[in-house]
Formats: structure tokens, sequence, C-alpha cells
């Protein structure tokens, strides 16, 4: 089996040029960070080659952990036998920051025979805005070919594949046979860039332009925060109609197929569990689609790595760098991406700080607590002549909040011991800004819902099933207090009974700590079994009957925010931080805190009557 290697600098296209010629749907995106590991797959039309892809780098003397990650990996490879070629992507459009690693790259693998290929990727922009390169000039003076290519497009696929097929090409020379890595300087990148680059600054002036405005000290700030309201409306406007047509879905398909199971207890199994528990959940979905589009948008247009500088100056008073913004929002999504994605952070103790912060920026997994809780106490009302929903705007304010109790976090600890903290400077490349990639894009959200799905599926089926007996046995559901889950409950309610709730969510709320999302499909399944004949009303309608206050609905909002609740995140902060302390710590402390502030929120809106 032949390995081929792909590597280039951050934001060149090298993950989409790796999912076009395997097939495979690694995470896309336009700012530095993006892949924090390596991956690997048989290319589609060669399958006896596999193609090994690299996180990005700028240059082989690493400074952050990506570029640690990246090096150490390609030196390790060259050693593979198996290795037989080696790709390396560079941004035609930024020439100057690509080949400074490009002429390492091929020093570095002339010194053990492989070939290399430089691959000129974005030909499709310089098309667009008529302006040409000298490929065979820089080929000729590389001494390696140079291949036009748009990963974009697919331009250059098929030339690119015909090479790799090709048996035994030569391996690559250095231009300079007698200049080692470490001597190489960037005036020489620079001196190729402006010798074989493309003509003319039309890029960088359209980019100026845009950052003028998107960076402006006051207009720039007032964009971040439209944009950031825009997304969190969009999870209640755009995925509304969606939602409706799964509930939907999923009344029709009860109604075909639970008169159709004749044993009694696997009826109301069918009915209670699986429709009223693991369909409750299902509902949410959509939402996490939109939320992953939404953020991707962000991301491939460039946008990201300016938010990024905006926000560097308010982190840096928490300890924080700009750095981290980026595994903060993608803790939106999971905080196991988020955490992974802190790797690319320079310092380790900034990087420690951010590990505080992850865990309680709002996640997908929390997104159908938030959603069922908000849809039950919060009215569908239009504000301002319907252009903002007050449910939407009561996401967002969720959403805020759970950010500022991260950054919190981060604070205090950060204040506690600064001179600790403050060491590595802040650096980071602005991207350019680019018409996201719709296809990788729409994927990327279908894969994150279905990841969603079968990940949390199978603790949401366990949990469920477990409930539904608890629940069921032993008067086969005829009262749900007297059942073996009643008396559970009761035991517990003790604990939960200051912040106005009973039982049955007291055992939802324990039942989460096996992941966020199981709360939603356990409130199922028991109002399921408790509704009898009615199980199949929609839940929120049935926490609305339930009597529960606005008082406690807040409070679980509050404590769903806060609370560290997911084993999986436990897990992975453990690897992560080669530390079992951090985890079991943060755990605690996150838990004492969500419920205390649970019980102000309770007892401070109770005072106003609610």
């Amino acid at each position: 089996m032949n390995k081929v290697l792909l590597l280039g600098s951050p934001n060149s296209g090298k993950s989409l040029l790796f999912n076009r010629l395997t097939g495979l749907r690694h995470k896309v995106a336009n700012f530095p960070g993006c892949t924090v590991d390596t991956g690997s797959g048989k290319l589609r039309k060669l399958p006896a080659v596999t193609l090994v892809d690299f996180p990005g780098a700028y240059s082989l003397q690493p400074v952050s952990g990506e570029e640690e990650i990246a090096v150490g990996y390609f030196k390790q490879a060259l050693e593979d036998p198996e290795v037989t070629h080696v790709l390396c992507l560079i941004d035609v459009t930024r020439l100057e920051k690509c080949l400074y690693f490009t002429l390492q790259v091929i020093w570095e693998a002339a010194r053990h025979g492989k070939q290399v290929t430089v691959l000129a990727n974005m030909m499709d922009v310089l098309e667009k805005h008529h302006i040409g390169a000298d490929l065979e000039g820089l080929a000729e003076h590389l001494r390696t070919p140079v291949l036009p290519m748009s990963a974009r497009t697919g331009a250059g696929i098929d030339e690119l594949l015909e090479r790799i097929a090709a048996p035994g090409g030569p391996p690559a020379r250095p231009a300079n046979e007698n200049q080692a890595p470490a001597e190489l300087m960037r005036g020489t990148a620079l001196q190729l860039a402006r010798r074989f680059g493309p003509r003319g600054d039309i890029l960088i002036h359209s980019q100026e332009r845009l950052d003028e405005f998107f960076l402006h000290t006051v207009l720039g700030g007032v964009a971040f925060f439209a944009i950031m309201f825009l997304l969190f409306q969009s999870i209640f406007t755009w995925a509304a109609p969606a939602m409706d047509l799964v509930e939907n879905l999923l009344g029709m398909l009860s109604d075909l197929v639970v008169p159709a199971i004749g044993n009694a207890i696997a009826r109301d199994f069918t009915a209670d569990a699986v429709f009223s528990g693991i369909g409750a959940f299902l509902v949410f979905v959509p939402q996490i689609f939109v939320l992953t589009v939404i953020i991707g948008i962000l991301e491939d247009s460039g946008y990201m790595a300016r938010a990024a500088l905006i926000c560097h100056k308010p982190l840096r008073f928490f300890g924080l760098t700009g750095k981290s913004f980026i595994p903060m929002l993608s803790g939106v999504a999971c905080a196991i991406p988020g955490i992974y994605a802190a790797r690319t952070i320079d310092s380790p103790k900034k990087r420690w700080l951010t590990y505080l912060a992850i865990p309680l920026m709002p996640c997908s997994a929390r997104l159908p607590v938030y959603t069922l809780l908000i849809a039950a106490f919060i009215p569908a009302h239009n504000l301002f002549g319907g252009l903002v929903g007050l449910q939407g705007l009561a996401m967002f304010l969720i959403y805020l909040f759970g950010m500022i109790c991260g950054l919190a976090a981060a604070g205090l600890t950060y204040r506690g011991n600064r001179d600790d903290y403050d060491d590595l400077p802040f650096v980071l490349e602005m991207p350019p800004y680019r018409i996201p990639a719709w296809q990788p894009l729409l994927r990327n959200a279908w894969n994150r819902c279905q990841h969603f799905v079968t990940k949390a599926g199978k603790a949401i089926f366990l949990v469920t099933v477990f409930i539904w007996v608890l629940g069921y046995f032993p008067n086969y559901g005829a009262d749900l207090g007297t059942s073996w889950l009643g008396y559970l409950g009761q035991f517990v309610e003790p604990l939960f009974a200051p912040l106005g709730l009973d039982w049955r969510y007291g055992v939802a709320v324990l039942t989460s700590f096996v992941a966020r999302e199981v709360f939603v499909s356990t409130l199922g399944t028991m109002f399921g079994i408790a509704g009898v004949e009615e199980n199949m009303v929609p839940l929120v309608d049935q926490i609305q009957a339930s009597g529960l206050s606005i008082a406690s609905g807040l409070s679980m909002l509050v404590f769903f925010a806060i609370a560290l609740m997911c084993v999986s995140t436990l897990v992975i902060l453990t690897k992560e931080a080669q530390s079992s302390r951090l985890a079991i710590k943060m755990f605690a402390v996150y838990c004492v805190a969500a419920y205390l502030a649970a019980l102000l929120v309770y007892h401070l809106v109770s005072l106003l009557g609610y």
C-alpha cells in the first residue's frame, strides 16, 4: 500500500482537497487551527493509495501546538518506506507565506529521497480577477513540478491523480543543495513570490476594504453582536418548519405503529419510550443543523478569524487570547471538538484557562433542553414589528449567559495568579474572505446531526429503557407515583424541592449527567407513562399542564447553563489536559455553582410573583 502525504499552510484549502480526493468528510473551514490531528483515507480513483492529511503549518520550526503535531508526524512519516510522494499545497494568492514552508518541505523530502509535487491552489480566484502567475518559472526554480489547480472547483484533480499514479518519479531536489532548512531565509520566499507570483494587488485591496468595516473599532463591534444575535434568532426562526415536520411525522408514525402492536407491554413501550422518549429528542435535531450551518458560514467566509481578533482585547482581560475564541465557539457545537481545538493555543497556561471556559459554552447538547424550557415558559411573542422573537431573544440571552460564566471562570482563575499566565504574545493570520462552498458546508452540518444523534442515541436509548422499566413496573403504568421510579424520585426530591421541582424533574436532571440531552427524553418517557392515552401530546404541552412555575423553569435553565454534566467531555478533558484532577475539580465546582445560581434565580423570580 503506497502512501502520499498532503501538507500545506493553514487556510490553503488542504482539507477541501483531501475531501475531494478521498470522499471522506473532514471538517473544512477558513481559519487557522481547524485540523488538529492527522487524517487518512484511500483515494477514490486510486484505492491502492492512502492519502495522509496533516495539520496546517507555517514552517518546520514549530511554534504552536498544531504545528508541532504536523512537523512531528511529517518527519516520522518520511521514514516510512511506504511513503512514495509528498504533496505540498500552496495558496497561489498568498505565495510568500506558503513558499517558505514549501522550500523546507522540499529540502526535508529530498533528504529522504521522496518525490514532491507542489500544488498551486486557488487558481480559480486568479482567473476570476484576470490575474496570472508564472508557475512554470516557479517550478524550474524549485526543481519540482508545480500543478495549477482549484480544490474548490475540482480543476487540476485529474492531472494530479495521473502524476500520483505514474510509477517512480524522481525524488525532490532542493534549489540550493548547500543550504540547510534552518538557514532558508524568508527573503528567498519573498523574492520568489515577487518574481513568479500574481501581478497586482487587487486581492489585498478587496480584503482591506472589508476589514475596514469588520475590524472597525465601533462598526466592527456592532457587526459582531448583530451576527451573533442573528445566529441565535435563526435557531428558532429557520428551524421551526423542520421541527414541526419532524413532530408531525413522528405523530403520524406513532398512529400507524402503536395500534398495530398486539402485546400490551410492547405497545406501551413503543408509545412511551420510543415515541414519547426518543421522539421528544429527535424533534430538536433541525436546530442542530441550522446552528452548524451558520457557524460553518462564519468559518468558511473568513469572518471567524476577524471575530477572534475583535475578541482578543476583551478576552485578554480574562487571561485568555483571541485564539481562545475559536475553541470556545467550537464548544457551541460540542465541547469535545472545542477542547481538541484548544491544542492550537500556543501558551499552555492560556490553554488551561480556555479549558475552564469551554464546558460552559452553550453546546448543542444543551440546545434541546433550552428549546424545551424556553418553548414551555417563554411566550412566542414578537417585538419591534416582528423583527425580534421573544423566544429567540431568550435563547440569545441564555447563550450569552453561558459564555459570560465561562469567561468569569477563566477570569477568576487568571486574576488569582496573573503572573503565571502572561507568557506568549498573540499572533493570528487573517485569511482572505471567501464565499463558502455549500456542498461541504451542508454535508458537514448533516454529519454533525448524524453524529449527534448516533453518539447520543446509545445513551438516550439505554437511559430511556431504564427509565421506562422503572416507571412502568410493578403496576404496569397504572400509577407513576407508586412505581419503582416514583420511589427513586421521592428519595431525591428533597434535593430539588428548594427549586420548586417535583421528583420527575429531579430524576430527569440526574439522568442528564450521562448526557445533557437525555433530560428531554427522560421527561418525555415519564410524561408518556403518566399521560396514559394522551402520551402523544407534545412534551411542551405536558410540562405546561403540569403546573411548573416560571421560577422553576428559569432556575433549570440556569442550572443547565452552568453544570458540567457530560461524561464524554470529562473523559476528553482528562486526556487533553493530562490531568484527572482538573476534570474532577471542574465537575464538582460547576455543579455546586449551578445549584446555588439556580436557587438564587428561583427565589428572585418568585419574589416578582412568577
